[in-house]
């Protein structure tokens, strides 16, 4: 099954948000730079807790801060809304073919979203320096993803490499932190 073949269907994104919601988004990307935008942000986020293109924008707004643990929450609430969207019962740790078959019937978008949305918390997990975690999370992507569409085998490379580094470092010299 290929994740990159998902032409025609619609995407988080596209879902009915809100006249508020929608005003907040637009206000807090307006004034990025500021303070301002969290607070707009997250009262989008009371009115709309499990709308994707929320959750998304709250997201970056940490990631891009490098407030990487707020953007780890974030990034776990979207895999557990994602989740329910695609009718998935456990965790992503209990994800596998079986399930992913289910959910690429449902909506191959939303699948892709959901491994693209654990991609990210594996990430996350390097950057704050859970190598360990980051393995779990990557090796789960790299094993449903067989061809790599999502890119998460460099970053499970990397995890791996931190893990048998005891200083943090990998091959190249590169912080596992700055990654």
């Amino acid at each position: 099954m290929d994740l990159l073949d998902f032409e025609g269907q619609a995407m988080y994104f596209d879902a009915p948000l809100g006249d508020e919601p929608e005003r907040l988004l637009q206000e807090a990307a307006a004034c990025y730079p500021h303070e301002r935008a969290e607070h707009l942000l997250l009262r989008a986020y009371f009115l709309a807790p499990e709308h994707l293109a929320v959750l998304v924008a709250l997201y970056r707004f940490y990631y891009y801060r490098h407030r990487y643990g707020d953007a780890l929450q974030v990034a776990e609430r979207t895999l557990q809304v994602a989740g329910r969207m695609l009718g998935l019962r456990g965790t992503w740790s209990d994800f596998d073919y079986a399930d992913l078959a289910n959910a690429v019937v449902t909506s191959i978008v939303l699948t892709r979203f959901y491994l693209l949305a654990l991609k990210a918390t594996g990430f996350l997990l390097l950057r704050l320096g859970d190598p360990e975690c980051a393995v779990e999370r990557l090796r789960k992507v790299v094993q449903l993803d067989s061809n790599d569409r999502l890119g998460a085998g460099p970053l499970l490379d990397l995890a791996l490499g931190a893990m048998a580094e005891p200083s943090g470092r990998n091959d190249d010299g590169i912080s596992v932190a700055e990654a």
